[in-house]
């Protein structure tokens, strides 16, 4: 008897203590989040360019940011590789030194070899073509989704560009292009396509290019003219081919590491300003294009074209590129025939 009214003590008074603990724990829940509420994120942004459309982006995406977000994210910009090359910026995003990180999605093949995909050759026929692309529903669920499961959560997708060719002597036909030294993206794309034109493709980050070419370690490289303009390319090599491929895309990637820390509203604020910047940089990529080439002329460089009937063949001689990387691979072919898919749906008719 004593026992079972000794339990029912200790029970009750179990009971009451629980009551009287209740409030605290709601209370440490309140000011946990009230905590949460009052803290300030910082999201450092990596760009590999300077005065070029990453850069704006950068610009127009922390404006955003920073007042929807009341101040609670404070963004900081590093321009021109200052936070480190491109693949060092993603080691950071995936180990979450880095928040933020803008640069074309081929980069990221170590992470996913589907990243690969926009860089089809043949895939687009002009600028206005690859932005209308890049909103494509289809086309956002796959570039955004991919590297989920290895530290990364895609915010963002535009075209910046067509590609150009710059060389230290000028390309002028296609048979200029055998025995040079390119380089490249690092995409099995663009590698299987400069073989294919006879060249020697060399997958190299930007902050190595420039030296490169001065140094006649390579003989070109592909990028594009808003970055050959911009980073004063002229004093090395002045002359440009703008073959126009592949496309340059932008993809903008977040640590998943930072995001999940972030509380849902900041996570909503990040997502919705990143693709809400990736249709409003699309006016100022297309006039930065303009005047790049225009400054380009104007700073001493050349701008180049192959003759149409090269142009034309070049382009029949890889327009089967993408389906000779893909087909090898179920993933990649998946991912390669939703972006073809896509590129059609957002190609218009000649009279529109």
């Amino acid at each position: 008897m004593e026992r079972r009214m000794l339990a029912q003590l200790i029970a009750a008074n179990a009971v009451v203590l629980s009551l009287a603990l209740a409030p605290n724990g709601a209370q440490a829940q309140d000011k946990a989040q009230d905590k949460a509420q009052d803290k300030t994120y910082v999201m450092k942004i990596g760009t590999p360019t300077v005065n070029d459309t990453p850069e704006e982006f950068s610009r127009g995406f922390r404006e955003a940011v920073e007042r929807d977000s009341g101040g609670r994210i404070k963004v900081e910009v590093y321009s021109a590789s200052k936070l480190g090359s491109m693949p060092r910026e993603i080691e950071g995003l995936q180990f979450g030194s880095i928040e933020c990180a803008i640069m074309p999605p081929e980069f990221f093949v170590g992470v996913d070899e589907r990243f690969e995909v926009l860089a089809t050759p043949g895939l687009l026929d002009s600028l206005a073509h690859g932005q209308r692309l890049a909103a494509e529903p289809a086309i956002m669920k796959l570039m955004l989704g991919l590297g989920a499961d290895k530290g990364l959560h895609g915010v963002g997708l535009y075209m910046a560009l067509p590609s150009a060719l710059i060389s230290r002597t000028g390309i002028r036909h296609l048979a200029d292009f055998q025995g040079k030294k390119i380089r490249i993206f690092a995409s099995k794309f663009q590698t299987e396509a400069f073989q294919r034109l006879g060249a020697t493709p060399v997958a190299m980050s930007l902050g190595d290019v420039l030296p490169g070419v001065q140094q006649g370690t390579i003989d070109g490289a592909i990028s594009g003219i808003t970055v050959f303009n911009a980073m004063h390319f002229q004093d090395a090599a002045k002359y440009v081919t703008e073959i126009n491929q592949p496309a340059i895309f932008l993809v903008i990637e977040v640590s998943k590491k930072w995001y999940d820390g972030l509380p849902a509203d900041l996570q909503q604020i990040v997502d919705r300003d990143a693709a809400a910047e990736s249709i409003a940089i699309n006016p100022f990529a297309a006039g930065l294009h303009a005047k790049a080439r225009k400054s380009w002329v104007e700073g001493g460089g050349e701008l180049l074209s192959l003759p149409a009937d090269e142009q034309m063949a070049m382009m029949q001689t890889l327009s089967s590129v993408g389906e000779t990387i893909a087909k090898a691979k179920p993933e990649l072919y998946e991912a390669y025939r939703v972006v073809t898919d896509a590129a059609q749906r957002a190609r218009q008719s000649p009279s529109q």
